[in-house]
């Protein structure tokens, strides 16, 4: 989930009084004194209190779309318009939970809980922070991930002798969101109090908005009972579920369909290959901008626990029931651009990696490595040094590895025909989010790296797209 907004440097927050902002890696939140009264009570009280009010309703109604609209938003709307009363809404888009559909949330959730402690994993730092604290990591990630799919595969086969089916989720998918929504934001409520009360680490504090922080996060790095929170909502929640939620509407389109229709599954096929490459490279992502500038507040928790189950899926959710039948040779083709997005956003990756692996002593496409050393400080007044890759992927455009991610989205979304626009709201949704993002990572590197990412930007000067953007 992607609401960013624009940052100010704040004072020291460790001694737990409030200050106008974020400091260092956690995500300055705050406005520069020269911002206007207008965009402060925006950027302070209405844009949070919006985005905590309207996103559940945007999840739920997707939810409704896609089970009881056929897919058609002008369908939904049209049943929404008929709907007499706030209170009529409530019950219509927010179904009352069932003992099933609180059972499967809080039975995975715990599930989920007991394979990150008990799987082993090695340890593994990430990216100091500008106060000096450096999170301690288990990469244990593709275990967990394949224990999880093992175990629906598993529960599938049981439940079939006994002429039951794990689809009857995507049956209470409405009523699963409920029960994620309320968990969601107890757990964002309890965060927030932790930030204050007992933050596991240096990187806290507040601003002078509750609904900022409540928002945006009081803690960078939480950890409770030695588990990390953001590694668990992000990983093995978020996007375990996300998985899951794949599989299970997969299957759901095999019991409407009578077969596996090969719409359905190759836009699974794809999905699942992404989301193995993404835990095949989880300690990679521990050092992306998600981690080191987000605090986990609503923003980032909420989004994992809620947004990406309910928002992230709606190819699939909208393919469960409306899977169109589809050429051979068309799906192999999109197959293959899907896999190809997926490889080549991991090659990006891993020459970034590789080349600050080896110091820039190393070879890119052939040639010598060209970087750019850009030294920064920390808050403790320490030095240290980056490289700013120049070469491969990296010298196309300072977030090329963006335009893959695009790829595969437009990818697992074009098996859903042309019949509604809802396959494709979330290529839609990620387009914006992206080139929001490449704003986002210029700003921050100009503030980490100054004169440095000056360079860069001169030698690489397209943010995303050559000659275009």
């Amino acid at each position: 989930m992607e609401l960013r907004s624009r940052k100010q440097k704040g004072k020291d927050t460790t001694n737990g009084n409030k200050n106008a902002g974020y400091s260092g890696s956690s995500g300055e939140a705050g406005l520069s004194t020269g911002a206007s009264l207008p965009f402060k009570i925006f950027h302070e009280y209405l844009g949070p209190l919006f985005f905590c009010s309207v996103c559940p309703w945007t999840t739920q109604f997707i939810w409704y779309t896609a089970a009881k609209a056929d897919g058609s938003f002008l369908e939904a709307f049209r049943q929404l318009t008929r709907v007499e009363g706030f209170g009529d809404a409530i019950r219509t888009f927010f179904p009352f939970p069932s003992l099933l559909s609180v059972a499967v949330v809080f039975g995975y959730l715990f599930f989920a809980l007991i394979l990150h402690i008990i799987v082993p994993g090695k340890r593994f730092e990430g990216p100091v922070s500008p106060k000096g604290h450096v999170p301690v990591y288990k990469d244990n990630g593709l275990r967990c991930y394949f224990i999880t799919l093992l175990s629906l595969l598993a529960l599938t086969l049981v439940l079939k002798k006994f002429d039951m089916t794990p689809s009857i989720v995507y049956d209470r998918w409405g009523e699963v969101l409920c029960v994620l929504n309320f968990f969601a934001y107890s757990f964002c409520a309890l965060l927030f109090f932790k930030g204050i009360l007992a933050p596991s680490s240096i990187e806290h504090g507040r601003t002078s908005s509750f609904m900022l922080d409540f928002f945006w996060g009081t803690e960078l790095y939480p950890r409770i009972k030695g588990v990390d929170v953001k590694v668990f909502t992000n990983c093995r929640f978020g996007m375990n579920v996300w998985a899951l939620a794949v599989m299970l509407c997969t299957i759901k389109s095999y019991e409407v369909q009578g077969q596996f229709v090969l719409s359905s599954t190759v836009s699974a096929i794809i999905h699942l290959a992404y989301l193995t490459k993404f835990f095949w490279w989880e300690a990679g992502y521990m050092r992306t901008i998600d981690i080191m500038l987000d605090r986990a507040g609503f923003y980032i928790c909420w989004g994992c626990l809620v947004w990406v189950p309910g928002f992230y899926t709606i190819p699939s959710l909208y393919l469960a029931k409306n899977a169109p039948q589809m050429e051979l040779a068309k799906g192999l083709l999109i197959l293959a651009v899907g896999l190809a997005a997926i490889a080549l956003n991991y090659d990006a990756d891993r020459q970034k990696q590789h080349v600050r692996k080896e110091n820039g002593d190393c070879q890119v496409w052939g040639s010598k490595a060209q970087v750019i050393r850009a030294s920064y400080k920390l808050e403790s007044g320490e030095t240290r040094e980056n490289l700013l890759l120049v070469s491969g992927w990296w010298g196309i455009a300072r977030h090329f590895h963006y335009v893959p991610e695009l790829m595969l989205a437009l990818a697992w979304s074009l098996p859903g025909g042309s019949r509604h626009i809802m396959p494709y709201v979330y290529f839609l949704w990620l387009i914006l989010l992206l080139t929001h993002r490449t704003f986002r990572d210029d700003a921050k590197c100009m503030k980490k790296y100054g004169d440095a990412w000056a360079k860069y930007k001169k030698a690489v000067p397209y943010k995303m797209l050559p000659y275009i953007f």
